[in-house]
């Protein structure tokens, strides 16, 4: 692990979403909840982190075969989940600490800005217009649009390309261990901000620089 980030290293900054810009994951939880138990799954708070950074259809897919919940249109659970998502977020839109800071920083120094996520394009949507932050980025991505989600590093290789940034010229911001390997699988250096929810995961360890929040990652940029 790195022990000053220097954003002179970079040319982009691509940032996860969920959990990252927003602290969504209690609303995940509660859509999530509401849905599953209506096909007959009672969902643990373990059980969350098992398909932290999967894009919604595989966690489906994911609880249908493991709890054999005999779903037959997992596209009908998927848009029962989104359509709570958006309402949840627009009943309470606020970004999570120093997000808007860092977005602002980064544009002031001419760095591009990337979003990479594993939601869907319409509830990417709904994030970005609900915090009012869709003029800072350069280019957002949803893995809805890939053969493959998150630890896949395709949503962020598509990411850079769109960018004309090298990999190794791009820093990933994530919160989970599946994005972090996502990231890190892309050839890029990875900023983890552990999603405070969560139970600690020592796995973490495997960014390129760990913080406590975008605050902490934004002095640091500042300090270089």
């Amino acid at each position: 692990m790195n022990t000053r980030l220097s954003i002179a290293n970079y040319e982009a900054v691509i940032f996860d979403m969920d959990g990252v810009l927003i602290d969504s994951e209690p609303q995940w939880k509660i859509a999530m909840e509401n849905v599953f138990k209506s096909v007959g799954l009672e969902m643990a708070r373990k059980d969350f982190q098992k398909t932290v950074g999967l894009r919604i259809d595989e966690v489906i897919a994911f609880w249908n075969h493991h709890k054999k919940l005999g779903i037959q249109d997992e596209k009908a659970v998927e848009d029962a989940i989104i359509d709570q998502m958006i309402l949840l977020v627009n009943e309470n839109p606020v970004p999570l600490k120093g997000v808007n800071e860092t977005l602002a920083h980064l544009k002031k120094s001419n760095i591009k800005i990337g979003l990479a996520t594993s939601s869907p394009y319409r509830l990417l949507d709904a994030v970005l217009s609900a915090l009012k932050i869709e003029e800072y980025f350069d280019f957002v991505h949803s893995a809805e649009k890939e053969s493959y989600g998150k630890p896949h590093p395709v949503v962020y290789i598509s990411a850079a390309k769109a960018l004309s940034v090298k990999p190794s010229k791009c820093l990933v911001v994530e919160d989970s261990f599946n994005g972090v390997i996502s990231g890190k699988a892309a050839k890029m250096d990875v900023v983890c901000i552990p999603e405070k929810t969560h139970e600690p995961n020592v796995k973490l360890n495997v960014a390129d620089y760990l913080f406590d929040d975008m605050t902490e990652m934004l002095q640091e940029m500042k300090n270089e």
